[in-house]
C-alpha cells in the first residue's frame, strides 16, 4: 500500500467529505493539500488548520494541482470541468473520497445507492445492525465522512449511502452486499443527457462483487431488469417483487413483506412498519435482507424494523392544523420521488412544489395527481412548468415565493383529515440554501399555525 511522503495527494472540495479525506491522507503519511474554488466553513477551516494541513480557498492552483500523484475529487464537481480534464488527460488518478477511504479499513460494506430511498434504507439497515449490538458505521453520502472514521478504524461494518456521482469515481472499492433500489432519470445534466450513462453509473455498485456477496434489487423496476437481461453478473443475486415470489429474495403481497434468504425465512406485515407506503415495503425489505445477509436473529430484525424512526425531510409528519396533516418531504427533489409520497396517502392531497426544474417529465404522476391532488400550490422564483402541465389537470393553483404564505394557503384550502404534501421535485436552490433549508422553514411555518 502506498505511503511514502513524496506521494502528492490533492483534494478538491473541502466539505465533509473533502476534509475527512484530507485528514485520512495526513494520517497515512501522504504530502496532502486541499483546494475549495469556493468559501470553506469555519469548522473546517478550523480543522485544517488545527492538523496543519495546507489548504487553499476561493480558487484552485492548476499548478499544483495538476502535480498530483493523486487526487481525491469532491462528488460535486463535475468531470465536464476543465481542470479535471487536464488530469484526466494527463493521466492522473481521479477518486472519490469512498474509494481512497475503502482501502485503509477492514470492515465490511453494504453499500446502498438508487434514484430514491438511499437514504431511509441506509438509515434502516444502520438502525437495524446498531439495535441488535454490531459495531457499525454509517457513511458516505450521509454523516459524517467515510475517510475520517477509517482513521481509527474500528468498525465491523459500515453502511454506506452511494451517490452515482461518487460510484463513478470508485475503482477498486467492494460491497460485500450492494443494494440497488430503482434507477429513473435524474441528475442527466451531468451524463451528457444520456440516461444509460447514468444506469452505468449506478452498476458501478456491482463491479467488484463476488459470488458470495449478497445483491438486492428491486427487480420491477425498469431499468435494473433492462441492465440484468444485458449482463450477466455473478452474484448471489436477491430480487425483491410485487409479482413473483422468488426462491432467494423479497415479496410484497396482500400487506405482507416474505423474506427469504436461503435456508432462512422472515415474515412482517405492512401495517406494523412505522414507515409507509409502496415504496417504503421496497426499503424495508431491502433491508431486512441485508440484515439477515449480516446474520441477526428474526427477533433482533423485527424489533429494529418497529423502532426505526425515518429521517428528517422524506415524508415526516410535521403537526396537525384544524385536522390536516402536514408532511414535510422536502427531499423529494425528483418526480420519482412525489410519485411515490403522492401514492402513500389515501386522503385528498394539497400539494405544494416547485423550485429549480432538472427537466422533469411529469406524466409519471399526472394520474395519481388527477386522482389525488385537490389544489397546488407553487413554491418557486419559475412556476411555468408546473402551471403548463397541471393547470388543465388540478381545480386549484396558487403561486408564491413565500413558505409563510403556501402554509397559510394550505391551511385556507384544507379541511380535516386531508394531506398538505410539500413535495417540491425540483431542486430548492432558488429560493432556499438546501433541501434541508426548505424543509426546516416549511416545519417552522406550520409550527406557528399551530395553537
Amino acid at each position: 500500500m502506498i505511503s511514502q511522503e513524496t506521494f502528492k495527494v490533492v483534494v478538491l472540495g473541502g466539505g465533509e467529505s473533502g476534509v475527512g479525506a484530507a485528514l485520512l491522507a495526513q494520517a497515512k503519511g501522504f504530502d496532502v493539500f486541499l483546494s475549495d474554488k469556493g468559501a470553506l466553513s469555519e469548522d473546517y477551516r478550523d480543522i485544517l488548520t488545527a492538523n496543519n494541513i495546507p489548504f487553499e480557498e476561493g480558487q484552485h492552483s492548476e499548478s499544483r494541482i495538476l502535480a498530483a500523484d493523486e487526487v481525491i475529487k469532491s462528488p460535486g464537481i463535475p468531470d465536464k470541468v476543465p481542470l479535471i480534464k487536464k488530469l484526466y488527460e494527463q493521466g492522473t488518478s481521479v477518486i472519490s473520497e469512498i474509494e481512497f477511504a475503502a482501502r485503509y479499513t477492514k470492515a465490511k460494506k453494504i453499500a446502498i445507492t438508487g434514484s430514491n430511498g438511499k437514504t431511509t434504507t441506509t438509515l434502516l439497515i444502520y438502525h437495524l445492525l446498531k439495535s441488535a449490538g454490531i459495531n457499525v458505521g454509517l457513511a458516505g453520502n450521509i454523516g459524517e465522512s467515510f475517510a475520517k472514521q477509517v482513521i481509527n478504524d474500528t468498525f465491523d461494518w459500515f453502511v454506506l449511502e452511494l451517490s452515482s456521482f461518487q460510484l463513478d469515481n470508485m475503482y477498486q472499492f467492494k460491497a460485500d452486499v450492494g443494494v440497488l433500489l430503482n434507477i429513473t432519470p435524474d441528475h442527466l445534466d451531468r451524463y451528457e443527457y444520456t440516461f444509460q450513462k447514468y444506469v452505468d453509473s449506478k452498476f458501478r455498485l456491482l463491479q467488484n462483487m463476488q459470488p458470495t456477496d449478497d445483491f438486492i434489487y428491486f427487480s420491477e423496476n425498469e431499468a435494473i431488469a433492462a441492465e440484468l437481461n444485458k449482463k450477466q453478473f455473478n452474484v448471489n443475486h436477491l430480487p425483491i417483487s410485487f409479482v413473483k415470489k422468488e426462491s432467494n429474495g423479497g415479496f410484497f403481497k396482500d400487506g405482507l413483506l416474505h423474506l427469504i434468504r436461503h435456508p432462512r425465512t422472515f415474515d412482517i406485515r405492512a401495517d406494523e412498519l412505522p414507515i409507509k407506503g409502496p415504496h417504503n415495503a421496497i426499503n424495508a425489505m431491502a433491508a431486512t435482507l441485508a440484515a439477515m445477509a449480516v446474520g441477526l436473529t428474526d427477533e433482533q430484525i423485527r424489533n429494529g424494523l418497529l423502532t426505526f424512526q425515518n429521517a428528517a425531510h422524506r415524508l415526516e409528519p410535521v403537526a396537525k392544523i384544524n385536522d390536516i396533516q402536514f408532511i414535510n418531504d422536502s427531499k423529494a427533489t425528483n418526480v420519482d420521488s412525489v410519485y411515490y409520497a403522492l401514492n402513500s396517502f389515501d386522503t385528498p392531497i394539497i400539494w405544494i412544489a416547485g423550485g429549480l426544474d432538472k427537466g422533469n417529465d411529469y406524466t409519471q404522476i399526472e394520474d395519481l395527481v388527477r386522482r389525488k391532488v385537490k389544489a397546488l400550490i407553487c413554491l418557486g422564483k419559475d412556476n411555468s412548468k408546473l402551471l403548463s402541465f397541471f393547470t388543465p389537470i388540478v381545480p386549484v393553483i396558487i403561486e408564491t415565493q413565500d413558505v409563510n404564505k403556501a402554509v397559510s394557503h394550505a391551511v385556507s384550502l384544507g379541511i380535516p383529515d386531508e394531506i398538505v404534501l410539500l413535495s417540491p421535485a425540483c431542486a430548492s436552490f432558488d429560493l432556499f440554501k438546501n433541501y434541508e433549508d426548505r424543509g426546516n422553514q416549511f416545519k417552522a411555518a406550520v409550527l406557528n399555525f399551530v395553537p
